[in-house]
């Protein structure tokens, strides 16, 4: 992307850590308030009737923005200043052209989702996903005429193309909808390597855009569009908002795939608010310094775990080693392991649910990515939807425990999971 001039000091380029202060915002042009002031309001006052009606035409793609013209402000519906400044920020750690913020994570997967496929196509996605999504595909979209095509996220690209050649795709892929690490299982797929089957499946003169919802690592452990990847989504809930205070969603990628989703997202009335975007833009600020430490933290957690006698299996990126079957794919495709430790409890449901119980440092709430420490019981809360049958082929199991690690001291988490291991 083309970074604007307050991007750099002098010929070096800021990093997002340092942009994240500042960027996309004039204090001069908001009475000289350091942050951002929250807009709002939910219409802009036009200067003139001729400029009302320069807006609506870019607005609604009526024709071009010219060079040195600006976006001019409408409506909260379609534009708010909070969120294009929002919008800017969001873009520098995926290093993406666009950006559209939405109400929740699961408007921005409808929305794009509605935006690329039609009625009697496919979307071949990975499994297994977060159980909205899952219910989404599998439930909501075929009443649209879409299906769903699932493949096994870590049988990759060959486990793609197996499920597209069965269900007769050919021509009718739609879109690539990849969730890496695969949630609740850390299982990883290869960004690249789908991408390339997406191409081969493409119809004469229209591209299937690959679609990775990156929430589980956010944009500081892995940068999908670096992978080949066409549009990155986040459940801006998670660590992009990182304090559990909001419900927020955010869509990244080129401009010109980035304008059909936001047009969509202006009918569908799927944007967020200029509140939450305040809110969001107060914690990216610290977004490096929490995920860096809720990774720190992970990592000790993840080796306590897997040498305690009770633990069956835990599954986490940092415990990965030469020779495992993913090791050179989160070598390649990742930058660090992130902050989410699932693991297995000798016994099942029962055993499980003995551990969240006695937990009292550790919240039992489902979420993710919040500074205070998270844990849950995949089966039976997150993906509750998804038949015992098809949890156990995606290898979610009556035992799984979802730690979402916070920022508390590790000393005290790693006390609170051994005197909650002793009971069970």
């Amino acid at each position: 992307m083309t970074r604007k001039p307050e991007g750099f000091l002098g010929e070096r380029p800021l990093k997002p850590e340092s942009l994240m202060m500042s960027y996309g915002y004039d204090p001069h042009r908001s009475e000289g308030a350091l942050k951002s002031p929250i807009f709002q309001t939910s219409t802009f006052v036009f200067r003139t009737a001729e400029e009302g009606k320069a807006f609506f035409e870019v607005a609604y793609g009526l024709r071009e923005k010219g060079p040195r013209e600006e976006l001019g402000l409408i409506y909260s519906r379609l534009n708010n200043p909070d969120l294009e400044i929002l919008e800017d920020r969001l873009t520098l750690w995926d290093d993406a052209e666009a950006c559209a913020v939405f109400e929740s994570g699961m408007a921005a997967s409808a929305t794009t989702l509605l935006e690329f496929a039609r009625p009697g196509e496919f979307i071949a996605h990975s499994t297994p996903i977060y159980g909205g999504t899952d219910y989404l595909l599998g439930h909501v979209l075929p009443r649209f005429g879409i299906t769903g095509v699932p493949f096994p996220a870590g049988g990759g690209a060959v486990a793609m193309e197996a499920a597209l050649e069965k269900a007769g795709a050919h021509g009718k892929l739609s879109a690539v909808f990849l969730e890496t690490p695969a949630n609740p299982t850390n299982a990883l797929v290869d960004i690249a390597a789908c991408s390339e089957v997406s191409r081969r499946w493409a119809a004469p003169g229209r591209q299937v855009p690959v679609i990775v919802d990156n929430t589980f690592l956010g944009p500081l452990w892995q940068q999908p569009l670096k992978h080949g990847a066409d549009l990155v989504l986040y459940s801006a809930t998670k660590f992009l908002g990182g304090h559990s205070d909001l419900i927020a969603g955010a869509c990244l990628g080129r401009k010109e795939l980035i304008d059909r989703v936001r047009t969509l997202r202006t009918f569908l009335g799927t944007m967020s608010g200029p509140w939450t975007g305040w809110l969001l833009m107060r914690s990216l600020e610290t977004l490096k310094v929490r995920m860096t430490c809720q990774m720190r933290n992970a990592r000790q957690i993840a080796d306590f775990l897997n040498d305690h006698p009770k633990i069956q299996r835990v599954h986490y990126l940092g415990l990965l080693k030469q020779g495992d079957a993913q090791f050179d794919l989160y070598r390649r495709q990742c930058l660090g392991p992130g902050s989410i430790i699932t693991f297995e409890v000798q016994g099942g449901e029962l055993e499980a649910f003995r551990l969240l119980n006695a937990l009292e440092l550790v919240t039992l709430a489902v979420s993710l990515g919040g500074t205070e420490s998270l844990a849950e019981h995949p089966a039976t809360m997150t993906h509750a939807d998804v038949l015992p049958a098809t949890q156990r082929e995606m290898g979610i199991t009556s035992a799984m425990v979802r730690l979402s690690v916070g920022v508390e001291h590790v000393d005290d988490l790693i006390a609170d999971l051994t005197q909650a291991l002793e009971k069970v």
